[in-house]
């Protein structure tokens, strides 16, 4: 079974700076395009960041020069490193990965979300 698993949402001042995980866990043969998705309330899913699996990555021109996504080289885990966060920054940040698993059957796969909330 494989699964999306974010951390590292919360409560920030504008201005400051919160760093997402989403860990891929499961029996995984590999991983490869990883992107970030935010919803904010009453609005649609929109693309944030994504990286494919040789290392490049894309970033909407809202949050271009302030979030930054990553991928650790040792284990399946991407990262979104946002700062100068701004109200409208808030929304349900959700990872979606596509993962061929251990039998070699390819699939698109969203983790639950985690909430971060940009707030004086």
């Amino acid at each position: 079974q494989v699964q999306l698993v974010e951390s590292g949402g919360g409560l920030v001042e504008p201005g400051g700076s919160l760093r997402l995980a989403c860990a891929a866990s499961g029996s995984i043969f590999r991983v490869n395009g990883m992107d970030w998705f935010r919803q904010a309330p009453g609005k649609q899913r929109e693309f944030v960041a994504s990286i494919t699996l040789g290392g490049r990555t894309n970033t909407a021109d809202s949050v271009k020069g302030r979030f930054f996504i990553s991928k650790a080289k040792t284990n399946n885990t991407m990262y979104l490193q946002m700062n100068s966060l701004k109200p409208e920054d808030t929304a349900i940040y959700y990872c979606r990965a596509d993962i061929r698993d251990s039998s070699r059957h390819y699939a698109e796969y969203w983790g639950q979300g985690v909430q971060v909330t940009v707030s004086s």
